[in-house]
């Protein structure tokens, strides 16, 4: 079990702890969206390359009472990590940024910009415009060890609090203003780190500062049946995503050691019972491996198993970035149309292909690892065949979550 990690001074945007120190010295709670908001007003007159004050002058936020300065100044900070190095794909369309957290360790966050002004999906007009994607990390490492991600190599080095989950939201908004959506996809496996990661989506959703709503924060798990259980009634309206990989299972417990604890019979079962309790639709995150997972058998087998359920299935093209995940490749483009095509036409299932962003700055699904941090431009990862031509040969590409809502919205 990983013991958990301490900060001193704590993050303002730890509520519960920034909560409970304004309680003990009689100061309301409503002050803490005037601590959140003159945080927040700062970082919006400065570029991303200005380094952020770890301990403003919290003197200076107006209508605070004076024991609340005394608190602040002795006990939180404003931030208790930094972005140390940052790096963007060559299209431009997806940053990923080193954090660097109070103790040393460092994990890493994406942000993916993503244009819904044209084009059509489901055979209807997009909407919107430029938008903005934030894959956030829970853990530091993980301990879920998936054969064909990067992540896992590193172990479980630590939890992050809330407050540092909620950080990463704020570098990022240091990089972009129009962040609507919220992904917990990155570093670690969210449902084992349950209490913070709870704390800082209720956060970003709280009416004080973020407003994020419910329906665009995206929780993955790996099937954590436990935490799945309750998770309708602790966070409504927030979206689940599966991590199945397998039909079988025989099959997922060779590529998702999780597996041996939770087996598959038992999280179907979990997952009807979230969403009797949420009457959501669930995504099934399904990473495409050649060889593996991929053939015609299996696909029927998937189809078997999902048929009748309320789910929208996510073809993943593997990213390899790892001596440790290189043993695996990717499906070939043809290979995952069939897939698809066998989802969809023998067992009427919603099933779109992820069109990959990020690859060549290691910032694709599985690829976040920190001892990998590109380091230099020649050295940057070469997207494979799939992830570039994915999206061009397989029907309905999806390259952001919600254009992944709407297509279900339409399709159901």
């Amino acid at each position: 079990m990983v013991l958990r990690r301490q900060l001193n001074p704590q993050s303002i945007f730890d509520e519960e702890e920034l909560r409970a120190a304004f309680e003990k010295n009689d100061i309301k709670p409503l002050h803490i969206a005037t601590v959140w908001n003159y945080v927040l007003s700062g970082i919006a007159k400065r570029s991303c390359n200005d380094q952020m004050p770890t301990r403003p002058n919290f003197a200076d936020i107006k209508d605070l009472p004076v024991v609340a300065h005394n608190v602040l100044q002795l006990d939180f900070s404003a931030f208790t990590s930094e972005v140390i190095r940052e790096q963007m794909s060559v299209d431009g369309s997806t940053t990923k940024l080193l954090i660097q957290l109070q103790d040393g360790k460092q994990v890493e966050t994406v942000i993916m910009h993503h244009d819904a002004s044209a084009g059509r999906y489901a055979g209807q007009p997009r909407g919107g415009g430029p938008r903005t994607t934030l894959c956030v990390s829970s853990q530091v490492g993980c301990q879920m060890a998936c054969s064909f991600c990067a992540t896992g190599t590193m172990g479980l080095q630590g939890n992050l609090t809330a407050g540092e989950i909620v950080e990463q939201l704020v570098h990022a908004l240091r990089f972009t203003p129009n962040i609507r959506n919220v992904v917990f996809m990155g570093m670690g496996e969210p449902l084992n780190n349950y209490d913070a990661v709870l704390q800082s989506v209720r956060s970003m959703c709280s009416g004080k500062c973020f407003r994020l709503s419910p329906n665009h924060i995206t929780i993955s798990t790996v099937g954590i049946i436990p935490r799945m259980k309750t998770l309708a009634s602790d966070l409504p309206g927030v979206n689940l995503a599966l991590s199945l990989h397998a039909p079988s299972q025989e099959l997922r417990a060779a590529i998702v050691p999780a597996a041996r604890a939770y087996r598959l019979d038992k999280l179907v079962a979990a997952l009807d019972a979230y969403q009797a309790a949420s009457g959501r639709t669930v995504f099934v995150e399904y990473v495409m491996l050649a060889g593996v997972n991929d053939s015609e058998p299996i696909a029927h087998q998937l189809g078997s198993l999902l048929k009748g359920r309320q789910v929208f299935v996510n073809l993943i093209p593997h990213n390899s970035v790892s001596a440790a995940t290189s043993a695996h490749s990717a499906s070939s483009p043809a290979d995952v149309r069939r897939f698809q095509e066998v989802l969809r036409e023998s067992y009427g299932l919603h099933a779109t292909v992820r069109q990959e962003m990020g690859g060549d700055i290691a910032g694709a699904c599985g690829q976040l690892v920190v001892s990998n941090f590109v380091t230099d431009e020649a050295n940057r990862p070469t997207p494979t065949a799939s992830s570039r031509d994915q999206g061009s040969r397989c029907d309905t590409a999806v390259s952001d979550i919600e254009d992944l809502l709407m297509v279900s919205a339409l399709k159901m």
